[in-house]
């Protein structure tokens, strides 16, 4: 299989009853003459990429947080549900944090930024999942909004 330009051959694939799958792969990634590596990567049930099978772990078996993709033109994870807390995380390679009914932006936080330029926004206004300073969750949908708006600045 070739995606993006990488040759990719699955060479077995895990499914986990608590919502996710391993796949193990050989991946060539650069010229001929380099070696495939293979990796071990994290998958939803749907086929999203999640990372990679600690990160997987930590997020679905002790968080109990239920992976997806913020946007439906995204290719990676970066929310998730957790139906014992009722709470929805985001996160990305370098944090995670979680938005319940009841949670508010205050100034300064992650959510309230929209991680990009001004000069970006200006040209690229659908980017901006920033929620102004005193935004509350009222609701589960609200909670999650909050969790796009923190994993977007943080990514």
């Amino acid at each position: 299989m070739i995606t993006n330009g990488t040759d990719r051959e699955l060479l077995s694939e895990r499914h986990f009853r608590v919502g996710y799958i391993l796949r193990k792969e050989k991946v060539s990634l650069g010229a001929s003459d380099e070696a495939p590596i293979t990796m071990i990567s994290a998958f939803t049930l749907d086929g999203h990429y999640i990372g990679n099978s600690k990160f997987a772990h930590r997020l679905v078996v002790k968080r109990g947080i239920a992976p997806e993709l913020a946007d439906s033109s995204h290719n990676v994870c970066s929310i998730g549900f957790c139906a014992k807390e009722q709470r929805w995380y985001g996160w990305s390679h370098r944090a995670i944090y979680g938005f319940g009914i009841g949670a508010k932006v205050k100034e300064g936080d992650c959510a309230a930024s929209s991680g990009w330029t001004d000069d970006y926004l200006a040209e690229h206004p659908e980017e901006n999942t920033a929620l102004p300073v005193g935004f509350t969750a009222h609701t589960l949908e609200d909670a999650k909004r909050m969790a796009v708006a923190f994993a977007s600045s943080v990514g």
